[in-house]
């Protein structure tokens, strides 16, 4: 069993045990919580790498825990979802959480998800790069030896999976990526209905980084392409 620490959120206590015993036998330490008031304290106690939160509990949903954590934590978060609560997985997207993954789940792609997620947290907190390397596009300035974002000289606080989208972007301005292209570089697995992820991630971070983003100066789409970071 290795020290990363994964929470399980749900209010079924059936179908949390059976992905807590999923992740265990993939060596990883699984913690359980049964609604969004447990989940918080939990994460106030144990230092959490990861969550994996269902989206309709008691006491405090998952959408309204996500937006809680996301006030001072940028650990990844999956969301687990019922077919009929698309618009709650899209909401949860915009607001902050990493992925979703519909209910009934798939045990070989849950773990798949998991793995992709953690490879790309751990490396975001662990990498180390030498000197002062920092990507300038106008007034976005991306430091990637503290991974801070910067606005006309304003802090941007980024998730995770922002920063990523970003700074895969920034380091080939002008050139449109498709959505696929951009999940499969940033999410580190192979494509499956990527464009609905990306397109709602997209907008979140216009949301950030624009004075107006639905007239944006620099993350644009090229309809029927993709996406592209514009340096003029």
């Amino acid at each position: 069993m290795n020290d990363t620490k994964i929470l399980v959120v749900d209010d079924d206590i059936e179908i949390a045990y059976a992905i807590q015993q999923l992740l265990i036998n993939e060596g990883y330490t699984v913690l359980e919580a049964h609604n969004g008031l447990e989940a918080l304290q939990l994460i106030d106690e144990q230092n959490i790498q990861l969550i994996i939160m269902d989206i309709m509990m008691p006491k405090l949903d998952g959408i309204s825990a996500l937006l809680k954590i996301r006030e001072s934590k940028h650990v990844p978060i999956i969301l687990l979802s019922a077919k009929s609560e698309q618009s709650d997985k899209v909401l949860g997207l915009s607001i902050g959480a990493d992925d979703y993954i519909t209910k009934p789940y798939d045990p070989a792609e849950l773990v798949a998800r998991v793995q992709s997620q953690l490879r790309r947290f751990l490396t975001f907190n662990t990498e180390k790069r030498v000197g002062g390397n920092c990507i300038i596009i106008g007034g976005l300035e991306m430091n990637l030896d503290t991974h801070d974002f910067y606005v006309d000289g304003q802090s941007v606080k980024l998730t995770v999976t922002e920063f990523k989208i970003l700074e895969f972007l920034m380091s080939h301005p002008n050139i449109v990526f498709s959505a696929q292209r951009i999940y499969e570089q940033v999410w580190d697995e192979e494509a499956y209905a990527s464009d609905n992820a990306v397109m709602v991630h997209v907008r979140r971070i216009r949301e950030k980084i624009e004075y107006n983003p639905k007239e944006p100066k620099y993350l644009k789409v090229v309809w029927g392409v993709g996406y592209k970071i514009e340096n003029n």
